[in-house]
Order: C-alpha cells, then sequence, then structure tokens
C-alpha cells in the first residue's frame, strides 16, 4: 500500500480543524533581506523544525538557521555545485538550481534531490549528507535521470515526493521557445511538458530509480514513456502537494494569455491531459495536439488572464497547514511574479471555496519592505508559509498583528484528544508500515514510531 489517505485526512483535521477560514489578515515578514542571489527554491527536511534549504540560481544551496528569535543565514553552503550549473548567473534565463527535495528517510539515509540543467540537458540528481556535519553535504551525486533540451526556457524544476511514499514527482517544461514548435506537451514519448513520477532507491549503484508499477504508462507501447505521470503541461515552474492530504496544485505558467492552476486529488490515478499546446488555460489556441477543451482534458480550477490580472507568469504556492493561522487550514496560496499579485482559495469537495485577492495583504512586508517577484513558496517543518523575492529576500508570511509563535500538536497523541495513551498505541499498531502512525516524520511507521510513542506515554 502506498498511502492510507483516509487516516491522514481525519488525523490532520483532529490536529488543527479550522471554523471560518482566512479571516486572519496575513502580512510578509522579512526573514533573511541580504546574503542570497537570485534564490528559486525554500525547502525543509523531514522531521526538521530548526532549518530553511535556500536554492540559488547558481547552484548553492544555504541554510536558514529559524531556531532563534532572529533567523541566521549561514555562511557555508550547504551544496555548491556551481561549476556543474549553467545559466545560473542571470535573470534572462530560465536556467539553473531549480530544484530541491530530502528523501522521506533523509534523517536515517542522508538522500536529497536537486534539479538543474546543464547547457543542452536537464537532470535530477542524488546527493548525500555529510556523515560528520548535518550542516553540510558531500559534493559529489549521481544522475538519477536527464534528458535534452533544446532551449533555454520553460524548464520547469520542482520536484517533490508525495507525503506518505517513496514516489518522486518531477515538473518538466515542454522544452522551451514559444508555442511548444516540437509538440512534447502532448508527446508520451517525451520527458518534455510532463509531470513524471519515480521512486527512487536507497543507496546501491546504477540504476538509482525504478519505475512504480501503477503508473499510468508503465510497461506500455514505445510511443510512450514509463515515467510520465501527466501531461499537457507548459511550464509548471512551482507545484506542491498538501502535506496533509497529499492533493497536487500544478501552477502552470502560460504564454501569451492565460495563468493557470491545475488540482489533483491524491486519489487519482495519473495519466490526466492538462492541454498544451492546444488549450491555454481554457482558451483555444488554434495549435495542434489535441481537441482544444475536449472530453479527454482535464480543465484548470483556476485561471486569470494576463490582460485582466495585470500578470504574466504564475508562481505557485502551498495549501497553509501551520498552526500560527488555524482558521487558514487548508488554504491554497499564489502570486504573479511580474506584478505580486496574489490570491488565495480553498478545494472543497473538488471546487473551489473561498477565493480571495491578497493584494494588499501580501505586496508590502510589515517592515514596510516591498514585496514583488515572488519567484517561490516554502514550508517549514511546521506547515508555516514562505516566500522568496527574486533580488535575494525570504519573508514568512504571518498574522498582520505580527509573528504568533505557537508549538504543533504532540506527534504521538495521534487521535488529537489531548493525551498519549492505549488510544493512540491502538492507532500506531494498525499503521504499521504505512505512514498514518508516522511520529518521527519519515513518512513511515515503525520501531522508531513506537519508542517515540511509549516516550511520550502519559502526556
Amino acid at each position: 500500500m502506498r498511502l492510507l489517505i483516509p487516516t491522514v485526512i481525519a488525523l490532520t483535521a483532529t490536529f488543527c480543524g479550522s471554523a471560518n477560514a482566512g479571516v486572519t489578515a496575513i502580512k510578509p515578514k522579512l526573514v533573511i533581506g541580504t546574503g542570497l542571489t537570485y534564490p528559486t527554491t525554500i525547502a525543509s527536511a523531514p522531521g526538521d523544525t530548526t532549518r530553511l534549504f535556500v536554492c540559488q540560481k547558481r547552484g548553492v544551496i544555504s541554510i536558514i538557521d529559524i531556531s532563534g528569535a532572529t533567523p541566521v543565514l549561514l555562511a557555508t553552503p550547504f551544496l555548491d555545485i556551481d561549476t556543474l550549473v549553467t545559466g545560473g548567473a542571470s535573470t534572462g534565463d530560465e536556467q539553473g538550481l531549480l530544484g530541491l527535495t530530502f528523501d522521506p528517510d533523509y534523517t536515517n539515509n542522508g538522500q536529497f534531490y536537486v534539479y538543474y540543467t546543464t547547457a543542452s540537458t536537464n537532470l535530477v540528481a542524488r546527493y548525500l549528507r555529510s556523515t560528520t556535519n548535518p550542516n553540510v553535504a558531500q559534493t559529489t551525486g549521481v544522475t538519477l535521470m536527464s534528458w535534452s533540451d533544446p532551449y533555454t526556457n520553460h524548464n520547469g524544476g520542482c520536484i517533490q515526493f508525495k507525503p506518505g511514499t517513496r514516489d518522486l514527482y518531477i515538473g518538466t517544461g515542454d522544452g522551451g521557445s514559444a508555442n511548444d514548435p516540437a509538440g512534447n506537451g502532448q508527446n508520451l514519448q517525451a520527458k518534455l511538458g510532463k509531470m513524471l513520477r519515480i521512486t527512487p532507491t536507497v543507496g546501491g549503484a546504477s540504476p538509482y530509480h525504478t519505475i512504480p508499477t501503477d503508473n499510468p504508462y508503465a510497461g506500455g507501447a514505445v510511443t510512450t514513456d514509463d515515467a510520465v505521470w501527466a501531461y499537457g503541461l507548459r511550464n509548471p515552474w512551482r507545484w506542491s502537494f498538501d502535506r496533509a492530504n497529499g492533493d497536487m496544485y500544478i501552477a502552470d505558467v502560460g504564454q501569451n494569455a492565460v495563468e493557470e492552476v491545475n488540482y489533483a486529488p491524491s486519489n487519482h490515478a495519473g495519466g490526466r491531459n492538462y492541454g498544451w499546446r492546444c488549450t491555454e488555460g481554457t482558451s483555444c489556441t488554434g495549435l495542434t495536439g489535441c481537441t482544444c477543451n475536449g472530453t479527454t482534458l482535464t480543465a484548470p480550477v483556476r485561471t486569470y488572464t494576463h490582460v485582466a490580472a495585470g500578470g504574466y507568469s504564475i508562481t505557485g504556492g502551498y495549501v497553509y497547514r501551520g498552526c500560527a493561522m488555524p482558521d487558514m487550514q487548508g488554504i491554497y496560496f499564489y502570486v504573479d511574479y511580474s506584478t505580486n499579485n496574489s490570491w488565495s482559495f480553498k478545494m472543497v469537495g473538488g471546487a473551489v471555496t473561498e477565493f480571495v485577492t491578497r493584494n494588499a495583504e501580501l505586496q508590502v512586508a510589515l517592515g514596510g519592505q516591498t514585496v514583488n517577484q515572488i519567484v517561490a513558496f516554502g514550508e517549514d517543518g511546521n506547515g508555516e508559509l514562505y516566500m522568496a523575492d527574486h533580488g535575494g529576500q525570504i519573508y514568512k508570511i504571518v498574522p498582520a498583528t505580527g509573528e504568533v509563535v505557537c508549538t504543533p500538536p504532540n506527534p504521538a497523541d495521534l487521535n488529537g484528544d489531548g493525551l498519549v495513551d492505549g488510544a493512540d498505541l491502538t492507532m500506531l499498531l494498525s499503521c504499521w508500515g504505512v505512514d498514518c502512525g508516522d511520529i518521527d516524520g519519515n513518512n513511515y511507521t515503525d520501531g522508531a514510531d513506537m519508542a517515540s510513542l511509549l516516550s511520550a506515554w502519559g502526556t
């Protein structure tokens, strides 16, 4: 079994249930103002609530220590692969170090994964944490997967594990230029313009990943790629999973007219076609490859046009799952990179609810700083949300009245009744081998979780 979704949803609702969602006024708060150049990704490691890892375009990953009252940018990089990465020094192209994610069992195996570009190739590589210093990585990695890319733009680059699984999802752009000249988005044999899905191995020799047997095209015809999970994407620059239930939100950058957010519930079986290049949002492009707005296509749940909304490039965010703003539980945030127009909504029963324009709240920080060119969102270990400005600033989304320091619920209190006791032990045993009784944050219920529960007994 890959995921036990109903239990995960129930636990999350117990931990952080909400009413009248979204009533808290919010503001960005400056976390780091200097020392970063062209950030592209904000990530955290499983079970780690004290650090943020920030990718910089040129090929450097830096650490922000958020354990104290004042966040600190560590001087020594976590990883520096500048010599391997192409396109990292310019804002004028879309190449560089574009993605970072940590293995679900990072605490034990030290594996993490990056997505970066070379002169004509995009690739996903695996690296290892140092055996002596948790703030430094080993400098030699191995390539899990690579593919040629004919142009510098439309590289996608976001990579993430689906919560509760060892499945790694890789968002790729259509290869660049304009109008997808090679028709990659609709070509099931190409890795470009796709959401790919693989399972990285733990250690060992090549091959460094396998293909999940339930991928929609696994073992299919030679005209399909086994790794393809979904297709018809143009440039899914930033996308995310809801950590509470595994739902997927894909913000896909449009061409000249429409930006879009696609949504896939956790229990869908893959194989969805999001329409590019014959559809941009729900508008027909007149290009070939599929039937515009046909029954085989999956339409976006939200769109905005360039003229009406004054935006040109969507930056997808996350669903809020922190504890500082309980009424924000389940709300998804996104912005436009070029204007910083910003929005949020909540998915309920597969439909958009509580749609809100957030411009007045997110364009000026608590300290008066102008917030613009938001290139990425990120989560810390507690589910609080952050934003990266391409100018190098990192902001945290907090209540407009000021940051709230909160204590997340005891993870050993699995049923959320306020006491760690026999009921929690029963639940943990029923979750053995899957993730619904996970306490230590490695997305797997095992002896370590049992030890954590017993040590917290009676609290």
